[in-house]
Formats: structure tokens, C-alpha cells, sequence
């Protein structure tokens, strides 16, 4: 059974695709939650697996065998596959912890650095400006949220389309975004085959309130091309801010103004087939690993004496 401990490994590779497609073919909100719900869940089944194969190398041990309070080693069906598999995952999951921590180092130091930079600058209701010589706009959440945006940024756009990139900002507040970037960062660096997901959750994101702020303004050509201005106004000219704090400038742009100035997205028959694609996929992902866990769980308890094979 140790063997399908291997399909929560190898399902997220399936990810990419599928979520890309959902994105095409699904309204961007709803696509949104189905990529990033499924993300997570792949990451922590995908992490489980390989806690699984650790934990199965060393009860193979006699000292950790005894240490668990094992009358005999853990047996398992096949050496020559689980000791390389366990060998394995321990290296996975140390490069796994240690990425984590840098990115949660990094993205605290920007974090602070972000709302220190906000709190200096005039604020108005849940605007703030920022005087700088380089455009730039973006939502940072918090108590209480803000839409940072610099002077130079205001400079670049009228009235109109400062008021389309502002509801752009205060969608990605009020829906959350900063959390599914957040659950974004952390799938990635939990299986290599997730790091592509993170981009279409990014632009996910990103599509989700360009088409809020078309509602919000009443105008998708307006908001596209505020979103088109204050992409070339900023290029390479951010400022320090963590990853997941949502900017309207990131992401594919022209890709982003064109869904703009299409119609509006709805839901289409053939997005039922992907979405229900990803719910299989991490359904399968989830019983493999819990299957896999249960018969581990078994395993241990005949080894302890406590249950017969």
C-alpha cells in the first residue's frame, strides 16, 4: 500500500494545465478558488506523502523501531524501494522547510517595510499616498486595509482612470487576495510542479478584480485602459512590497486588457469538465494519502504487537 503514497507525489504535476484551462474557461473568481483550494490541498497531501516515507525509512530502524516502542522493524513490502523513497523525502522536506522560512522572513521584512512607508504618507479614508518619483499602485492588507499609491502614479492617470485603478485596489482588499497569494506561495514551495500554479493564481487574482472594478466603474474600455496606463507608468518601477499584496500591474497585462475589452465572462458548459477535472484530482489526492497514512497507521500497530497482520 506504501505505493500509493506516490500519487499524492505525482498529481500536482497535472496542476499547471488544468489550472490554466480553468482560468480560460471559468468566470476568474470562481476559477480563483477552485485553483487555489486545489493547490493547497495537493501541497499538503503532496507533504503528508512524503512525511509518510520518512517516518516508514525509519521505523525500518531497530533504534527508532524500539524508540517507538516496535517489538520488530516496520516491514514493508520492499526495501529496495522504500529506503531510497524515505532517503529521498527527508531531503525533500528539509529544502521544503528551509524555503518556507526564507519566504516568510522575507516577506515580514517587506511587509513592515510596506506599512511603514504607508503610514508616512497623507491618508485619505482607506487611501494612502506615497510621495515618489515612481509609479506604482497596490492593496495592503492589514488593520485597517490600504490602497497605497505614489504621486507619480496619480500623475500618470486622469480622474477616471485613477478612480478605475482605485476600485481595481479596493477589489483585491475586499476579496481577500492577499490570502490566495499567500496559500499560493506556500503550495509552491511545497512541490516543484506547483511554482507554474502560483503565476495563474497571480493572474487569477489579478483577473478577478479587473472584472470587479469594471462593475464597480460601469466602464470595462475605461478600466482597461487605466490598468494598460498604469502598467507602462510602473514598469520596473515598484516598490518594496511583499508578494502578496496584489498590484495592478503585474501579471500578463495585455492578456488582462484584452479579457477586458471582450465581453464580460460566463460560465460556459465546457468549464464543467475542468472544474470537475480538479475536484477529481484532488479528491483522488486526498484518499491516496489518507489511504496511505491508515495503512502506515496499521502497519505500526502490528509492529507494536497491538493488532494482527
Amino acid at each position: 500500500m506504501t505505493v500509493l503514497l506516490l500519487v499524492p507525489l505525482l498529481l500536482p504535476c497535472a496542476l499547471p494545465v488544468l489550472a490554466r484551462r480553468a482560468l480560460d474557461r471559468l468566470v476568474p473568481a470562481a476559477a480563483l478558488w477552485l485553483i487555489t483550494v486545489s493547490a493547497v490541498v495537493l501541497a499538503g497531501c503532496s507533504v503528508a506523502a512524503l512525511g509518510a516515507f520518512v517516518l516508514i525509512g525509519l521505523l525500518k530502524l531497530p533504534p527508532f523501531a524500539a524508540l517507538g516502542e516496535l517489538v520488530h522493524p516496520l516491514s514493508t513490502a520492499s526495501d529496495v524501494f522504500v529506503v531510497p523513497a524515505a532517503a529521498t523525502s527527508v531531503g525533500a522536506l528539509a529544502v521544503c522547510a528551509w524555503t518556507v522560512v526564507r519566504s516568510v522572513l522575507h516577506q515580514t521584512r517587506a511587509f513592515r517595510a510596506a506599512r511603514s512607508a504607508a503610514g508616512r504618507g497623507p491618508a485619505a479614508g482607506d487611501l494612502c499616498v506615497v510621495d515618489s518619483p515612481r509609479p506604482d499602485a497596490y492593496a495592503l492588507p492589514g488593520r485597517p486595509h490600504r490602497i497605497v499609491v505614489t504621486t507619480a502614479m496619480l500623475r500618470s492617470l486622469d480622474a477616471a482612470e485613477r478612480e478605475a485603478l482605485f476600485a481595481h485596489e479596493r477589489a483585491h482588499n475586499e476579496g481577500g487576495h492577499h490570502y490566495f497569494l499567500a496559500a499560493a506561495e506556500l503550495a509552491a514551495h511545497c512541490h516543484p510542479a506547483l511554482r507554474p500554479v502560483r503565476d495563474t493564481i497571480r493572474l487569477a487574482v489579478e483577473r478577478a478584480a479587473d472584472e470587479a472594478a469594471a462593475t464597480a466603474v460601469g466602464d470595462r474600455r475605461l478600466t482597461a485602459r487605466a490598468i494598460a496606463r498604469a502598467a507602462l507608468a510602473g514598469h520596473d518601477a515598484a516598490l518594496e512590497r511583499p508578494d502578496f499584496a496584489p498590484a495592478a500591474t503585474t501579471g500578463p497585462v495585455p492578456r488582462r486588457v484584452q479579457a477586458l475589452l471582450a465581453a464580460p465572462p460566463a460560465p460556459r458548459r465546457a468549464a464543467r469538465s475542468i472544474a470537475v477535472l480538479l475536484a477529481a484530482c484532488t479528491a483522488v489526492s486526498c484518499v491516496a494519502s489518507a489511504t496511505g497514512v491508515i495503512d502506515f497507521h496499521h502497519r505500526v500497530e502490528v509492529a507494536q504487537g497491538d493488532a494482527s497482520r
